[in-house]
């Protein structure tokens, strides 16, 4: 089972990461979106996996609040058979380690409800990665996720462009430009900062 938790899920990243969990995992899988109503549908029909993996964007160095409402839910009422539960979560900066506290949460979450806890895929440089020639190494990453969960042999995976700071902040600050052009927003409206040579 796998679970996008974006809050964008029909048109985000993180459905897109979910589409190489699937292509890549030797189990057949279903993928569903967590919504503010599905909470019940998705706990009955979580009970018919073994495995879940959750993919979600980091947000404010946390999971995003449909995320958290989904693990309430689970608290409250858990379904009847837990599975174990895994996690592949991005973000846009480019340390792939930026993702730690929402994995912890994740993990205390498990350790706290009695789920076992998976494998772990923390991506750095998030919605980048996957529209550059950098993009074999998530694939790589997802491929080795996906063969520890059938394995059982769990394994905590980053990855993230390999770049340095200083190109990755060039190249974000020309994304971003370019992203706000396209909706009339000028870079002084942005306050784009300046990199110092």
């Amino acid at each position: 089972m796998i679970l996008n938790g974006s809050p964008r899920a029909p048109r985000s990243n993180s459905k897109r990461y979910a589409a190489y969990v699937a292509k890549y995992s030797p189990w057949p899988t279903e993928y569903f979106e967590i919504r503010k109503n599905n909470h019940a549908q998705l706990r009955e029909r979580m009970a018919e996996f073994s495995d879940v993996v959750l993919v979600f964007p980091l947000y404010a160095d946390s999971l995003p609040v449909g995320v958290l409402n989904l693990l309430k839910s689970l608290e409250a009422a858990p379904p009847e058979r837990r599975p174990v539960i895994s996690v592949l979560v991005n973000c846009g900066f480019l340390e792939p380690g930026q993702n730690e506290i929402a994995v912890r949460i994740i993990r205390f979450f498990c350790r706290r409800n009695g789920y076992a806890f998976g494998s772990v895929l923390m991506a750095g440089s998030g919605e980048a990665i996957l529209d550059t020639p950098f993009r074999f190494l998530v694939a790589r990453k997802i491929r080795r996720l996906a063969g520890s969960i059938v394995r059982r042999r769990y394994e905590e995976l980053r990855v993230t462009m390999p770049i340095g700071k200083r190109l990755f902040l060039m190249a974000s600050t020309l994304y971003w430009v370019r992203y706000g052009k396209r909706f009339g927003v000028t870079r002084q409206q942005m306050q784009t900062p300046r990199i110092e040579q």
